[in-house]
């Protein structure tokens, strides 16, 4: 298999380091070599962090280049703009319809971009989901970066059964059936 690249990004706090723990256990258990990459940024204080998901027969390092993800994951919108150039021509996008503000527009010195999911869609293929609507509908909305990460799993090449496992043996013993759930919800299911 050629390598597939995966690239998520989000704010610090939205799960970003335990979804690549389950795409690596997804291709792990798909019985492929795995590299992974966590680039922390300024995580603590809301600010961007970046995450690299490399698998295939042979991986060699685990750094996605730019023009090279053929998903990118994002938890937040503009986090979604300030990496889309690292997707493929033909990559597909999975973008959280969240907003954070990040300190520059807290602190006044900047303005939060307008339109940028509508920018999105002109450049890339773009799937758009409110996991944070669907994650409240389940009753806990910290889940909702699972919910991303079931919209994201129709686009690898895994069965979701294969998924639900990995679930299972990653996320904490206790929210193993919201987590389920949650993917389910993104999933369409």
């Amino acid at each position: 298999m050629e390598t597939k690249n995966i690239m998520i990004v989000g704010v610090g706090g939205q799960g970003t380091l335990l979804t690549s723990r389950v795409l690596g256990g997804i291709a792990r258990e798909g019985g492929y070599d795995v590299k992974i990459s966590e680039v922390h940024g300024m995580a603590q204080r809301g600010g961007s962090v970046v995450t690299f998901v490399r698998f295939g027969d042979q991986v060699a390092e685990p750094i996605v280049e730019e023009g090279q993800a053929d998903v990118l994951i994002a938890f937040e919108r503009l986090e979604a703009l300030r990496y889309v150039h690292f997707l493929k021509k033909d990559g597909v996008l999975i973008v959280n319809d969240q907003k954070i503000e990040p300190m520059t527009v807290s602190a006044g010195m900047a303005e939060y971009p307008e339109g940028i999911i509508e920018r999105l869609q002109a450049i890339c293929s773009t799937i758009v989901v409110n996991a944070q609507e669907e994650a409240k509908k389940l009753g806990n909305a910290k889940v909702f970066n699972t919910v991303v990460i079931g919209a994201a799993a129709r686009h690898l090449p895994f069965p979701r059964e294969k998924w639900e496992t990995v679930i299972r043996s990653t996320v904490p013993p206790k929210t193993v059936e919201i987590n389920l759930a949650a993917f389910h919800a993104g999933f369409g299911e």
